[in-house]
């Protein structure tokens, strides 16, 4: 973790929240499962499916939170940086948080028997990657400078 430089902006300039982008996703996908259906896998093969990339959400995500509250800086985009995080799954992905929430949204998609949920997830993650992502890691830059670069050449954006 190092402190934030002074001279930085205030926050990412995000104004959506990020789950908010995978909700959207969802509904999306339960929207057009009803109008356009797709076809579903079967049961026994969703639900153990479903319930590996929830139990993937819970490995990523949760942790994510955990360290950021360790760190004492928020995990809300339109807050100040406190601090870069590096610990915990922050060590294996830049974006444990979004990656977890990859994995709720086709949990969910393959437990509710929802297919369009799990074709949503593609534009929704096109989106965190271009959009909110690329955001973060501009202000994370001036932030925090070349310890961020230096973190951002050694650890993957998403896995």
């Amino acid at each position: 973790m190092s402190d934030l430089s002074p001279t930085a902006a205030e926050h990412a300039g995000i104004f959506i929240p990020p789950p908010l982008v995978y909700v959207l996703g969802i509904v999306a996908g339960i929207v057009l499962q009803r109008v356009w259906p797709l076809p579903t896998p079967p049961v026994p093969v969703g639900r153990v499916l479903g319930w590996a990339c929830v139990a993937g959400w819970a490995l990523t995500s949760l942790p994510g939170v955990a360290a950021f509250v360790r760190a004492r800086t928020s995990i809300v985009p339109i807050r100040a940086s406190r601090v870069l995080v590096r610990t915990g799954p922050y060590r294996f992905t830049r974006n444990p948080m979004y990656l977890g929430l990859a994995l709720l949204q086709a949990g969910l998609g393959l437990l509710w028997r929802q297919p369009w949920v799990l074709v949503m997830l593609a534009p929704v993650v096109v989106a965190m990657d271009r959009l909110i992502i690329a955001a973060e890691e501009r202000y994370l830059a001036a932030r925090f400078g070349d310890e961020y670069r230096s973190y951002r050449a050694r650890v993957r954006r998403w896995i």
